[in-house]
């Protein structure tokens, strides 16, 4: 049979119904359980694989927190023991909160794990542990290590909003944002400017360098539509040579300042189509179209996108490598 840990002098002594106390010690689940006064009265085994801290630093003091985090900050247990239920909201971000009946608290979040060195995202279950008069004497605290799941729920959200190739945004994820950036700037009044930026001469440079080739020169141009963006820009990869590039509260002279910017960046990579035929376009370039709304009830973003796409094609017809501003403002 497994040895119990001993709880030092210190510690209190276990309440009635120390039989189960001594069965959640042998826990294969990591569990710790704490007294009225918030000191812990075990710590299992499975607890310390987890923590990397020794039942002897914790049992008998208030110090169990440090196992999670850097600074001080009490456990779902605490907010059983003191009653602190309602401040549950404050310590565990939405939507991983899931309180549940008879006082019990349920709840998910990404921990320090000081002792361990690495974060770790842990789904903790606390429950009040009652005497036979009803009276409130411990609190219980299991968790569960949900790290892995965590990381590839973050890899699967990644592939379905990501494209594979270049590595921003997709065309899903460009529409989804199109539309809440919209209902945005609807509700604040701000103006919201959408850049469509096409490869000039990409056939030919596929066509001269082979589908490798052709797929790298993408990644390049991805990497220099992405330097020129702010924090709360968005570029996507609309489809095929065609990018596209969300610019929050930015006006048409800011979106035009922007859209330069794009343009210059990749006419400085240089890539040579190596047609052969003097006459035949020279240097892989970007066209680019812009639009800008100021959001209203009877506009919608497929209109600024439309805009945009009527600006790009006039960039195009005029000799492309060059950016077009469209005729009249979206309102």
């Amino acid at each position: 049979m497994p040895s119990l840990h001993r709880v030092p002098p210190a510690a209190p002594a276990l309440p009635n119904g120390a039989f189960g106390f001594r069965l959640m010690a042998m826990l294969a689940v990591p569990t710790f359980v704490l007294d009225t006064d918030c000191r812990v009265m075990i710590w299992n085994k499975a607890c310390e694989r987890l923590t990397g801290v020794a039942a002897g630093d914790v049992l008998g003091t208030r110090d169990h927190w440090r196992s999670f985090h850097q600074a001080p900050r009490p456990t779902l247990a605490d907010l059983v023991m003191q009653n602190r239920c309602g401040e549950l909201s404050q310590l565990y971000p939405l939507p991983a909160i899931h309180p549940a009946e008879d006082g019990a608290l349920c709840a998910e979040s990404w921990c320090d794990m000081p002792r361990v060195g690495a974060r770790r995202y842990l789904a903790a279950d606390a429950s009040p542990i009652h005497d036979e008069a009803g009276s409130l004497v411990a609190a219980v605290q299991t968790l569960r290590d949900m790290t892995d799941e965590k990381l590839a729920q973050a890899a699967l959200e990644q592939l379905a909003t990501r494209d594979g190739l270049t590595g921003l945004a997709n065309r899903r994820c460009f529409d989804d944002t199109l539309h809440a950036e919209w209902a945005r700037a609807l509700r604040q009044k701000q103006p919201l400017s959408l850049l469509m930026v096409d490869v000039d001469n990409f056939k030919d440079y596929n066509d001269a360098n082979g589908h490798l080739g052709g797929d790298e020169c993408l990644k390049r141009i991805a990497r220099a539509v992405a330097n020129e963006m702010r924090a709360n820009d968005l570029v996507a990869r609309y489809g095929g040579e065609e990018f596209a590039v969300i610019l929050p509260n930015q006006s048409l002279k800011g979106a035009a300042i922007v859209a330069e910017r794009i343009r210059s960046r990749v006419e400085r990579l240089t890539m040579p189509t190596g047609t052969g035929n003097p006459a035949g376009p020279g240097c892989v370039t970007v066209s680019i179209g812009a639009a800008t709304a100021i959001a209203a009830a009877d506009t919608s973003a497929h209109q600024l996108v439309a805009i945009a796409d009527a600006a790009l094609y006039r960039a195009k017809h005029m000799g492309r490598n060059r950016i077009s501003l469209p005729l009249t403002e979206l309102r």
